[in-house]
């Protein structure tokens, strides 16, 4: 076995995944399973659909190729605007994409007359967040378009909140949306098939609000994969989050002092250097053979008696105060941040193990693109 890996329970994901699926449909609301951080990972896939997911989210065009390669069939929604120079790519081998440019409109109706196919798209309106959208003033002009446009077939608008700038989905911005939708149908004489209200940041408005209005449709990836929230980070009841563990070889085991010594400047990450509030005594440090090449420390939870002090590119530096792991040995560590999921299941130091229903025999490491 590989001394860096990246160890994933194909149950636990499922588990989470049928779990919000079971919650969301007691309110009207179906779930977009997004597998954007594993970079086309198929058992990833195979265990959401198992598990009641019935779309499937991505945000690259080579990560759907993949899947589709590896025999997923399931409808999937490309969840970052589509590049020009892709549009073909992209309406050969998705369902649906989210959409905010009258240019990329355009050049998807010119694909899907090439191919001689349909594609879907979901309109996106900025609502506060600042990453991307429509403005709500601008949004009919855009409908319009959209509805002449051969090809291109309108399944809904949607929206994007809590990643650029943090703001939370609420009644106001929600009830804008629902709003915005029956706008839309009764100018048009469109019906909207999908309104889709956000990310994981979206559940506790979801699932504790009586009336969803039109909102039908959630992007989930975080909340799926790691068990929590995405507004506060905080573990949602019933999830589990342990589905993902970063196994790192020893590589170095020594008793040293607990402060650095001489004139410190900064960290080979341009940051100040980290002088711990502790004692002056001797600790043992445990370097593990992994950086922030292929996760993000901050993002990582230590097993017990050991914490993370701080990583460079290829050295994570360890305290453990309990019993010290000998060169050569293993320390497992939960992979409990998005930023740290993203980087270790995309790196191609580290080797990927499924486990669970499936899961491959061999491991695999990240494929290249």
């Amino acid at each position: 076995m590989t001394g860096l890996r990246l160890e994933i329970d194909l149950d636990a994901v499922a588990h989470n995944a049928r779990t919000l699926v079971d919650r969301l449909a007691a309110v009207g609301v179906s779930v977009t399973g997004v597998t954007k951080a594993s970079l086309g990972a198929a058992p990833l896939a195979r265990a959401l659909l198992a598990a009641g997911v019935r779309t499937l989210g991505e945000s690259r065009i080579e990560n759907v190729e993949s899947l589709r390669r590896a025999g997923i069939t399931a409808p999937i929604t490309l969840i970052r605007s589509p590049l020009i120079t892709e549009a073909q790519r992209v309406v050969e081998h998705t369902r649906t994409s989210l959409v905010t440019e009258l240019a990329v409109l355009r050049a998807l109706s010119v694909a899907a007359g090439e191919l001689g196919r349909d594609h879907g798209v979901v309109l996106m309106v900025e609502l506060g967040d600042l990453r991307e959208g429509i403005l709500p003033a601008d949004l009919g002009t855009v409908v319009d378009e959209t509805l002449r446009l051969p090809g291109l077939v309108l399944r809904g608008i949607g929206t994007n909140l809590a990643c650029q700038s943090g703001a939370a989905p609420d009644t106001a911005n929600m009830t804008q949306l629902s709003d915005l939708a029956d706008t839309i149908e009764a100018a048009t004489g469109a019906t909207l098939e999908v309104v889709s209200g956000g990310n994981s940041a979206n559940l506790d408005w979801a699932l504790g609000n009586p009336d969803v209005g039109r909102v039908n449709d959630l992007r989930l990836g975080e909340s799926i994969l790691l068990g929590c929230e995405t507004l506060e980070r905080r573990p949602l009841d019933g999830l589990r989050t342990d589905a993902f563990t970063l196994v790192a070889e020893v590589i170095e085991a020594k008793l040293k002092p607990s402060t650095p010594w001489g004139e410190l400047h900064q960290t080979a990450f341009g940051t100040a250097a980290a002088v711990p509030v502790r004692d002056a005594d001797d600790a043992a440090r445990v370097i593990l053979a992994v950086g922030r090449q292929d996760v993000d420390p901050g993002g990582l939870h230590a097993p017990s008696g050991m914490e993370v002090l701080g990583a460079s590119s290829d050295h994570l530096v360890l305290r453990a105060d309990g019993p010290v792991p000998h060169v050569g040995a293993e320390v497992r560590l939960t992979v409990c941040g998005y930023e740290a999921l993203l980087r270790a299941m995309t790196s191609p130091f580290v080797t990927r193990c499924f486990t669970g229903p499936g899961a491959h025999s061999t491991p695999e490491r990240a494929p290249a693109t």
